[in-house]
């Protein structure tokens, strides 16, 4: 696009690092798990609670910052995520106990909950409409980019003294390159408007999108709340229940089917079917996050050519055949024998593939769009809260199931979700391909239905 659009490329990325920072964290427990067990011998309930604890403070940072990003702005949540997850950091790596350590986890929770709904917001809100799949796509780049940057330190720190520590102690370095490249960006011009300050958001616009129709956006927006006189009153419309469900649905889909038991969990799954070392459970899981990593460029690419479910009907059937393979492969382990090692490693990296094109970015792009502008940063953490929610359920239960019922009936309680999503996205899920935001909110109004968007 040209010089021109550099600060509008520069806006989506800079935003986008905040998926580095939530990505580092999520992955990076997954290593230093294994180390801390063997200092603190935990049970299979307070392993759970150690990882699913950073969830419980993403609850509450995604709840509470949703109103402060419309009060105080998109920009100046993603700056206090930084801050608060450079210390949150630090906390972690000094802990003397795991009580402590859970503490501070919950404290980076905070930071990781907020980022989630206001970076992908942000990207939304300075994108433009045949572009927005593929910036806020970024975002889950960027996640994927700090799974695997989280795997690559587990690798190099996992031999090393107090390398759980270490490993945990590294998280200061996304938080620290998110604060300062947001220090250089404004806030959006969406968010500008809804503030009153029109003269900021001609400033932004022609900044970022130079050859858009700078009045006519800007009445665009206007005419989407220019009726309503109270956020409450908007709110709680009829037509809005729509939004909601397929915004909290698709945050189901997205957690419910598995992904983060492997994310988390994945050194341990490769314990479980017969890798002999850490090291070597650390290295196998490298490679997913590397698959994760590159895999999530097909989305950036297609998500604006062939559509957002397109994308989700192939990449849900490819979870779902995975997620077959898996707890087939656990069910006959003993017929297996050394052979499950490679079968579950290809197995894991076939679903990781299918994810990372579809329901990994395509979820945060769709709760990015089907929100009205005034409730966006309102409705956006309702979803993220849900995400959270159902992440820590899966998170927390997964190593417990494990220990009670098998791996096998673990994975199948996951192959009956994902036949239960692929009918939730046929049946609810809209195509937002190429659709503007303020379009998308008049089709609600107008009472058309998902599936003739």
């Amino acid at each position: 696009m040209g010089k021109k659009y550099f600060w509008l490329y520069f806006s989506a990325f800079m935003a986008a690092l905040g998926g580095l920072l939530s990505g580092y964290d999520t992955g990076v427990i997954s290593g230093a798990l294994l180390y801390i067990n063997q200092d603190w011998h935990l049970n299979v309930s307070t392993q759970g609670l150690l990882v699913s604890s950073v969830l419980i403070g993403a609850l509450f940072g995604a709840a509470l910052n949703g109103v402060l990003a419309d009060i105080f702005g998109r920009k100046k949540v993603i700056i206090s995520t930084a801050v608060t997850f450079f210390l949150g950091s630090i906390f972690c790596a000094v802990a003397p106990n795991v009580e402590i350590l859970i503490a501070s986890r919950i404290f980076c929770g905070f930071a990781v909950g907020a980022v989630t709904f206001a970076a992908p917001l942000y990207i939304s809100e300075v994108s433009p409409k045949e572009k927005r799949g593929m910036f806020v796509s970024v975002f889950q780049l960027a996640i994927t980019a700090g799974i695997l940057f989280s795997y690559i330190v587990n690798a190099y720190f996992s031999h090393f003294y107090y390398n759980w520590r270490l490993m945990l102690l590294i998280g200061v370095v996304p938080a620290s390159v998110l604060f300062l490249g947001m220090l250089l960006l404004s806030d959006t011009p969406r968010w500008l408007v809804l503030k009153g300050r029109e003269n900021d958001a001609v400033k932004v616009f022609n900044k970022i999108t130079p050859d858009v129709d700078t009045e006519f956006e800007i009445q665009e927006i206007k005419n989407t709340f220019e009726n309503e006189d109270k956020k409450e009153k908007f709110v709680f419309k009829k037509w809005l229940i729509m939004p909601f469900v397929i915004g909290v649905g698709i945050m189901f889909a997205q957690i419910c089917t598995g992904v983060n038991t492997i994310i988390y969990y994945a050194p341990t799954i490769f314990k479980y079917a017969g890798f002999d070392s850490n090291t070597s459970a650390i290295y196998a899981t490298g490679i997913i996050g590397v698959v994760n990593f590159l895999m999530t460029f097909v989305a950036i690419a297609y998500s604006d050519k062939i559509g957002r479910k397109p994308l989700l009907y192939l990449g849900l059937s490819g979870v779902l055949i995975s997620l077959i393979i898996m707890s087939s492969i656990f069910a006959f382990q003993d017929v297996l024998g050394s052979s499950i090692k490679i079968l579950a490693l290809g197995s894991l990296l076939f679903y990781i593939v299918c994810f990372a094109f579809s329901l990994g970015p395509i979820g945060m792009t769709l709760i990015a769009e089907v929100f009205p502008l005034q409730v966006r940063g309102f409705a956006m953490s309702i979803c993220i809260v849900s995400n959270f929610l159902f992440n820590f359920a899966i998170t927390y239960t997964f190593p417990i199931l494990l220990n009670k019922i098998g791996a096998s009936s673990t994975f199948m309680i996951f192959v009956i979700i994902s036949i239960i999503c692929l009918f939730f996205v046929y049946f609810f899920v809209p195509e937002t391909k190429g659709v503007a935001l303020e379009k998308i909110e008049e089709n609600w109004k107008n009472g058309v239905k998902p599936r003739d968007f």
